[in-house]
């Protein structure tokens, strides 16, 4: 039976991809099928084949599907800007029926674990008065949120949690990832989450140097999913 799951973060530059990333990697440790989406990221490179972001080249390379990057990341814009103020700049709607239709093209190739990661945080503006989270409440698949642990991360956690409830959908499970080495009182922040937040911590990565996707499925246990 195939399971897909939105990945969100409590701020940008958390580190969703690399939990993610890490995610898909684990999950091909035990033998699953693995696909991504990403469905709109800013911040892109020209190539020689088009725009390329980083982000969503890292979830592709953990996809044992065969997926082509534009299927993957269907919507790149240059500018390292909010997403959908790259998207006016280029005269592109973020529109949650169209975001949808892409992100329905991984999900119909039925991988047994796939993750559709946001960009940002719950509330990512798209066009009108639509967000992110617009689209994964049409998706209607649970969620994955990814704890950026420093200074501040546990009303932003709560936060996100309430959020996310509060629209209807499953909080499946959180990651505590450590993105400041220096985080005061860090073991009694962790257990502050783990006490308050409603769904199973399913990892906690420390402060990694040098990252890659091995090294974080270290510290993933999917078995904790809340399925």
């Amino acid at each position: 039976m195939s399971a897909a799951y939105f990945v969100t973060g409590t701020d940008t530059e958390i580190g969703k991809t690399t939990i993610a990333a890490g995610l898909l990697c684990a999950a091909r440790r035990v033998g699953l099928s693995t696909a991504a989406a990403k469905p709109v990221a800013s911040g892109c490179q020209l190539t020689t084949e088009g725009l390329r972001n980083d982000d969503a080249l890292a979830l592709l390379a953990q996809c044992s599907l065969p997926l082509r990057y534009d299927e993957v990341n269907p919507l790149a814009f240059a500018p390292a800007i909010a997403p959908h103020l790259a998207a006016r700049d280029a005269g592109v709607a973020l529109e949650v029926p169209a975001l949808q239709s892409a992100v329905r093209v991984i999900l119909d190739k039925g991988a047994d674990f796939t993750l559709v990661e946001g960009a940002g945080g719950w509330r990512v503006p798209l066009a009108g008065r639509a967000t992110l989270a617009d689209l994964a409440r049409a998706l209607n698949i649970p969620v994955i949120l990814v704890v950026g642990v420093r200074l501040g991360c546990i009303n932003h956690a709560l936060l996100s949690a309430e959020a996310i409830v509060g629209d209807g959908l499953t909080l499946a499970g959180w990651v505590a990832n450590v993105v400041d080495p220096n985080v005061a009182r860090l073991q009694d922040n962790l257990a502050t989450l783990a006490e308050r937040l409603p769904a199973p911590c399913i990892g906690q990565v420390p402060f990694l140097p040098l990252i890659t996707a091995e090294q974080v499925a270290e510290h993933l246990d999917l078995s904790r999913l809340m399925l």
